[in-house]
């Protein structure tokens, strides 16, 4: 099984950590990096070779990866020399892969199984398979709404139910074919395209552990939970 791991961004919204280093190599807990703990479990799921896209300070992550092998797994590396997009870089990679691969963001700490996901997506046939996760929206205010200036529905607090992206995905080669290799391709035009063109992708709905580490406060407090889920996370890594 092959994973592509999408680790070129600058992770602007996270400095002060980042100014020094990429964000799939800020330390989680005292032992570990971001980056190293889905390795780990990409390597526990079955896979054995991945490519980690690279950008921003890449050569720090090339340096601290290595071809894998600490890991039982075969790494190598595609180089982002400009902003592509989320799936940009997958393009001038896509004779690289196999018909069908793991793609997830080098930010993501969960504990969803890997393997399942892209199994899942192989037995679907559909073109693009996205593992969702359920978040609820408390809204701190009375909601109106209104129709040619007069007021007519009121909600009071209301939440808001949805499922959102968790940026791990299955994905086909030939789902790529159209699109010129170099120049940037989204995750949100790739949908839309889908959408538009009757080929909806497939939900894989997931709602174990997840966190994405965008912001400070969600980088502290994937350090403040690591070590009370670290069997979960590592376990069989």
């Amino acid at each position: 099984m092959h994973a592509v791991i999408l680790a070129g961004g600058k992770g602007v919204r996270l400095r002060p950590y980042t100014t020094a280093l990429p964000k799939p190599l800020v330390p989680i807990g005292d032992q570990h990096a971001i980056l190293e703990i889905v390795l780990r479990q990409l390597a526990a799921a079955g896979f054995t070779h991945c490519t980690i896209a690279i950008g921003h300070l890449g050569e720090i992550i090339r340096a601290y990866v290595g071809d894998g092998s600490q890991w039982g797994m075969d790494i190598d590396y595609a180089t982002e020399e400009s902003p592509l997009g989320t799936m940009g870089p997958l393009l001038t990679l896509r004779e690289r892969l196999p018909e069908n691969f793991l793609v997830m963001n080098g930010d993501v700490l969960t504990d969803l199984d890997y393997a399942d996901v892209l199994n899942r997506h192989s037995r679907s046939g559909a073109p693009l398979t996205i593992a969702t996760y359920h978040r609820k929206v408390h809204i701190d205010f009375g909601v109106l709404t209104t129709r040619k200036g007069e007021v007519v529905a009121f909600t009071e607090k209301p939440s808001m139910d949805y499922r959102v992206s968790m940026g791990v995905y299955g994905l086909s080669r030939s789902t790529l074919e159209g699109y010129t290799p170099g120049l940037p391709l989204g995750f949100d035009e790739l949908v839309l395209d889908l959408l538009a063109t009757g080929r909806p992708p497939h939900a894989y709905e997931f709602d174990g552990y997840w966190l994405d580490i965008g912001r400070p406060d969600d980088y502290d407090r994937a350090n403040a939970e690591f070590t009370s889920r670290r069997s979960l996370l590592l376990k069989g890594a």
